[in-house]
This record gives structure tokens, C-alpha cells and sequence, in this order.
């Protein structure tokens, strides 16, 4: 890569981690949809591994809390794993026009739920059917575009969760998400020990960006950062869509 190529990948990610900072997620979301502008979108989910695997173990706090919270949101992450693993063999490695228009759809529709603003309710007996199917969509959508917000958000804020629960849960979730992902990547020969050493150094500027997004959260309003967040995704997605089908 030359020196421009280190210096855009070093900026999406402390952009990303700055979001991730300000409003507790983002951070792959945004990665991926900057990255796969000018790179393949299997190239840009590998080096997402690291940092998204790092900072969503960081988000698993507090300990106390999190046995619990895992028993909880079990099923669904055996769906999640299931999903992901089985989208990876169906449909091989994230390529092409058809992975820039299922990534482009998948940001839309997560920017359109987020503005939108719809409270739903899964009602607790709901959660051990309702959790391993949400699970494995996420992951059959994971492997195909590299982003894992898709049901799995909706779903979990539908839980009734209290906002540290609510990151707990996400944390949890993304965590086998990535791990999932990188299983998945490996599998399809597309995770080489250099690409782990990229995705190694972008965890600094992705931390950096963490830093500054946590200082910014004290000056910002996260509910305003987030909509302008949300807006620049489904900007983001709009042209992914349409530039793909040029």
C-alpha cells in the first residue's frame, strides 16, 4: 500500500472510533462503508477484525454483570456463529457489484430504523425462539456485507434493556460477530497473517479516535451526533447502491 493508502485507512478508523466514542457504536459500521469505497469489500471486513474485536471486548463491561448477560443473549449467539459461518460457505467471500449493493442496503436500512425512531417490544418468553433466528439473519448478513448491526440492534434495543445492559448486550454480540467473521474469512483463504498485521496498526488510530470521541461526549449531544451520523450513512449507502449499479 503507499503512504496515501495508510493515511486514509488511519483516518477512517479514528473517524470511526470517534463516532464509536460519542454514541458507543459505529465503529465497523462506519469503517466498512468508508473503506469499501475504494477497496473490496472482503478487504476492508479483514481489516476490521482487530480494532472492532478489541474495542467491543472494552464494551463488555462491567464483569459483575456480564455472566448473567451472556445467558441471556446465548441463543442468539449461536445464531449469529451459525449464520455467519453457513452465509460464508453459501455465498464465498464478500465481492463484486452484488456485495456494494448488499452493503449499500444493509446502511440504508439501519439508518432508516435509527432516524425513524421505532420502539418495538420482544416480550421475554419471545427471546429463546426470537434470539437464534435474529442471530442467524445478522450473520447471513455479516458475511455478505461485513457490517453486523442488521437485525441485531433492533432486536436487542426491543429487549427492555437499560443503556448498560443495552451496551453490554451489543458488546457481547459484535464480539462473536467479529470473531465469527474473521472464522469466516479464513475460511474463504481472504485472512492472511499480513492482513492481521494491518488490522493490528489500525487498532491505534481506532483507540485515538475512541479517546477523542469519549472527551467529545461531554461537549456534544450523543442524540444530535447521532442523527447527523445516521444521515451520513444513508448518504453513504444511497451511493454505494447507485454508483454500483453505473
Amino acid at each position: 500500500m503507499t503512504l496515501l493508502h495508510v493515511a486514509s485507512i488511519a483516518a477512517v478508523f479514528f473517524l470511526a472510533g470517534l463516532v464509536k466514542g460519542v454514541v458507543g457504536l459505529g465503529l465497523p459500521t462506519l469503517s466498512m462503508a468508508l473503506l469499501a469505497l475504494w477497496m473490496a469489500p472482503t478487504e476492508a471486513a479483514s481489516l476490521l477484525i482487530v480494532p472492532t474485536l478489541l474495542t467491543n471486548l472494552w464494551q463488555l463491561r462491567p464483569l459483575n454483570a456480564l455472566g448473567p448477560m451472556l445467558r441471556r443473549v446465548a441463543p442468539m449467539q449461536a445464531g449469529i456463529v451459525a449464520g455467519t459461518l453457513a452465509g460464508a460457505y453459501w455465498m464465498g467471500p464478500p465481492s463484486g457489484t452484488w456485495a456494494a449493493v448488499a452493503l449499500g442496503v444493509a446502511l440504508v436500512a439501519y439508518a432508516l430504523w435509527s432516524l425513524a425512531g421505532v420502539h418495538v417490544a420482544v416480550r421475554p418468553r419471545a427471546e429463546t425462539w426470537l434470539g437464534p433466528v435474529i442471530g442467524a439473519l445478522t450473520g447471513v448478513v455479516s458475511s455478505a456485507t461485513g457490517v453486523f448491526v442488521i437485525p441485531a440492534v433492533p432486536y436487542l434495543q426491543a429487549l427492555g434493556l437499560s443503556r448498560d445492559e443495552l451496551m453490554q448486550a451489543m458488546g457481547i454480540s459484535f464480539t462473536t460477530a467479529t470473531l465469527a467473521l474473521a472464522v469466516a474469512l479464513t475460511m474463504n483463504t481472504h485472512y492472511s497473517s499480513a492482513t492481521l498485521f494491518a488490522s493490528a496498526l489500525a487498532l491505534l488510530p481506532a483507540l485515538a479516535g475512541m479517546a477523542a470521541g469519549e472527551r467529545l461526549r461531554n461537549v456534544l449531544s450523543p442524540l444530535v451526533f447521532k442523527r447527523c451520523f445516521m444521515g451520513a450513512l444513508l448518504l453513504l449507502g444511497v451511493q454505494m447502491i447507485v454508483h454500483a449499479q453505473m
